[in-house]
């Protein structure tokens, strides 16, 4: 006689058990995206002519450039600075969020877009 309800070869109560330990993870994974959006990360470029601030939510907060990185004639370069130390900041946010979230789901990323 067929089983009703549940998965086969799974018990009921498994299934609750499983609802439950998601539903604990997706809280888990909320605080941890809370408390990541109110971090700030600092990159600089050019030995450190260049300093870029950004937040937890890839936010641009600061830039400071140094007047010596200011030539006139080579706008370019520090151009091309501003974006490494931007570029740089991004990366780092991302690397922290990764690891941060692969902690509470064990390297599963994001249960396959249940979360």
């Amino acid at each position: 006689m067929a089983k009703r309800g549940g998965f086969p070869g799974m018990m009921p109560g498994n299934m609750n058990n499983l609802m439950k330990q998601a539903q604990k993870m997706q809280k888990q994974m909320e605080e941890t995206q809370a408390a990541l959006e109110e971090k700030e990360y600092e990159a600089t470029a050019g030995g450190g002519v260049i300093t870029v601030k950004i937040n937890g939510k890839k936010e641009i907060t600061e830039v400071k450039i140094d007047p010596e990185a200011v030539d006139p004639d080579d706008v370019e370069t520090l151009e091309d600075l501003v974006i490494a130390a931007v570029n740089s900041a991004i990366q780092m946010q991302a690397e922290d969020e990764k690891s941060s979230m692969s902690k509470i789901t064990g390297g599963m990323g994001s249960m396959g877009g249940l979360f």
